[in-house]
C-alpha cells in the first residue's frame, strides 16, 4: 500500500481521551484521513471537567508510546517521579519499599493535563480532526459506517475504512460488537468505591515526602496519595461501598478517620476533610475482560474497551498506550494491511491485556491487605537483594511490569506464573511453602519444611 494510497483511508476513533487521542497520532503519522468523535465538550475550554480526576501513574511502557510520537520528554517534565511505596501504619510509622533500583521510578501524572497535551498533538496533523459533543449512536461494521449525533442533534452517517473502538470502558463500539458471533465478554465490579480527597501544599511546599506513593492500608480500607507538581497530593479513599454509605455526617467522617486514618487528618484538614468527603458519591471500579478485540478488518478496541482494568497496579493507561504502539509496529511490519494487522493485533495482545488485568486484582489484595506485614516487608526486602545481585535473572513483579513491555511471551508466562504462585498463597495458608523466603518463615515456626501442600488437589 503506497503513501497516496493510505492518504485516501479514512478512520474513525471514538472517544477523544488518552488512548483515542494517542493513537490519532499515530494514525495520522501514517498519512491515514483520521476523525475523532467525543462526546464531551473539548476539556481545553471547559469551565468543569466531568469524569475522573485521579491521578495517573506513568511507567515505562506509556512512555515508550509517548516516545514514538514525539512527547515523551514533554510529558515527562511535568509529572512526579515516585521511588518508592511508602506504608503509613495506623501507629504514624512509616515505611518506604522502593519499586527497584534508584534509577527505576514512576511518574504522577495529572490525567486532566496529559488529555490536554495529547488533544493538543492531534491537532498539529492537518489530515486529523477532533470533533466534540458528538456521540456514537451506531455502527454498521460491515458497511463500513457509523452514525454520529452532533451538537445540533441531527444523526449523520461516517463512511470509514476502519472503527476504532478507545470509548472506555462502558463502550458503545464494544456493545455492537457483543452482538457479533464468537466474541467473548465478561465484567466484573469489585467491591470497593474510591472517592477524592486532596491534601493541600504547607507553608509551600509538599505536606509529605513527595518522592512516593503513600498508602494507608487497613485491611478492608486504604487510601493511596500521589503527588502533583504545584506542591499538592491527590488522595484517593478506597473501600467497600457500605462502608461509605455508613458514614453520613461530617462528624461520622472525622470519626471515621480518627479510628483508622488519624495521621491524615492534620493533612487534609478537619474542616476540608468533613465537607469534600460529601462533594461527589463513591464512584465504582469495574474489570471488563474481552476476546477478540478486533472485527474482521473493520474495527478493532482499544485501552479501557477492550481491558478496563482495576487501579491498583496503575497499568491500565500504561496498557492502553502499549495497545497503540503495538498496533502502530504491527501496521509498520505489516504495510498498513488491516486484514492482516487487526487479528494479529488481537493474538498479540489479549494474553498480555487479561494478564496484567488478573496482576492488578491481586495488587488489590496485597495493598489494601498484605504491605502492612512484616514478613511482606522482609519479603519484599530479600527481592531488592536477590535483583540487586542477579539484576538481569531475578526481577521482582513490579520491577518488571512497570519497567518492561510484555512483548515477549516468555514473560508472560513468567509474570503468570508467579501471580498464580503468589494468588494462591493468598488464599491458601500452606501454600506459601511455594516460595523460598517463606520456607524460612514456616522453618522458624514449626521447626520443619514439607514439600507437600495438605489441602492443595
Amino acid at each position: 500500500m503506497d503513501s497516496s494510497e493510505c492518504h485516501r483511508k479514512k478512520v474513525a476513533v471514538i472517544g477523544g481521551g488518552l488512548v483515542g487521542s494517542l493513537n490519532a497520532c499515530f494514525l495520522a503519522k501514517r498519512n491515514f484521513q483520521v476523525d475523532v468523535y467525543e462526546a464531551r465538550e473539548d476539556i481545553r475550554v471547559a469551565k468543569f471537567t466531568r469524569g475522573r480526576s485521579i491521578n495517573l501513574a506513568l511507567s515505562y511502557r506509556g512512555r515508550q508510546a509517548l516516545k514514538a510520537i514525539g512527547l515523551e520528554d514533554q510529558i515527562v517534565s511535568q509529572g512526579v517521579p515516585m521511588r518508592a511505596r511508602m506504608i503509613h501504619s495506623l501507629s504514624g510509622k512509616k515505611s518506604a519499599i522502593p519499586y527497584g533500583t534508584k534509577s527505576q521510578y514512576i511518574l504522577s501524572i495529572s490525567r486532566e493535563n496529559l488529555n490536554k497535551d495529547l488533544l493538543n498533538a492531534v491537532e498539529k496533523y492537518s489530515n486529523a480532526k477532533v470533533h466534540f459533543g458528538h456521540r456514537l449512536l451506531k455502527c454498521n461494521l460491515e458497511e463500513g459506517t457509523i452514525t454520529v449525533l452532533g451538537p445540533d442533534n441531527v444523526p449523520k452517517d461516517v463512511t470509514c475504512d476502519l472503527t476504532v473502538g478507545c470509548d472506555g470502558a462502558y463502550s458503545t463500539v464494544r456493545t455492537h460488537l457483543m452482538k457479533k458471533p464468537r466474541f467473548d465478554y465478561s465484567q466484573q465490579y469489585i467491591p470497593h468505591g474510591y472517592i477524592e480527597l486532596t491534601i493541600p501544599p504547607k507553608n509551600g511546599d509538599y505536606a509529605m515526602e513527595p518522592n512516593y506513593l503513600h498508602i494507608w492500608p487497613r485491611n478492608t480500607f486504604m487510601m493511596i496519595a500521589l503527588p502533583n507538581m504545584n506542591k499538592s497530593f491527590t488522595c484517593t479513599l478506597f473501600m467497600p461501598f457500605e462502608e461509605f454509605e455508613k458514614l453520613l455526617t461530617g462528624s461520622d467522617v472525622l470519626d471515621f478517620f480518627q479510628k483508622h486514618f488519624p495521621d491524615s487528618i492534620p493533612l487534609i484538614g478537619a474542616q476540608a476533610l468533613a465537607q469534600d468527603y460529601f462533594l461527589l458519591p463513591a464512584q465504582p471500579m469495574i474489570s471488563i475482560k474481552c476476546s477478540s478485540f478486533h472485527f474482521k478488518s473493520h474495527c478493532v478496541l482499544m485501552g479501557d474497551a477492550a481491558h478496563a482494568i482495576v487501579p491498583f497496579f496503575g497499568q491500565g493507561m500504561n496498557a492502553g498506550f502499549e495497545d497503540c504502539l503495538v498496533f502502530d509496529e504491527l501496521m509498520e511490519k505489516f504495510n498498513n494491511d488491516l486484514s492482516i494487522c487487526l487479528p494479529e493485533f488481537s493474538r498479540f495482545r489479549i494474553p498480555d491485556d487479561h494478564a496484567i488485568s488478573d496482576l492488578s486484582m491481586y495488587n488489590y489484595i496485597e495493598m489494601r491487605a498484605h504491605v502492612n506485614s512484616r514478613w511482606f516487608i522482609f519479603q519484599k526486602n530479600i527481592e531488592r537483594v536477590l535483583h540487586c545481585i542477579m539484576p538481569s535473572t531475578f526481577i521482582p513483579l513490579y520491577t518488571m511490569v512497570i519497567n518492561r513491555g510484555l512483548f515477549f511471551f516468555g514473560s508472560l508466562i513468567t509474570i503468570g506464573g508467579y501471580y498464580l504462585l503468589v494468588h494462591y498463597m493468598s488464599l491458601r495458608p500452606l501454600d506459601h511453602l511455594r516460595r523460598p523466603w517463606n520456607w524460612i518463615i514456616y522453618f522458624q515456626k514449626t521447626g520443619s519444611i514439607s514439600l507437600i501442600t495438605p489441602g492443595n488437589h
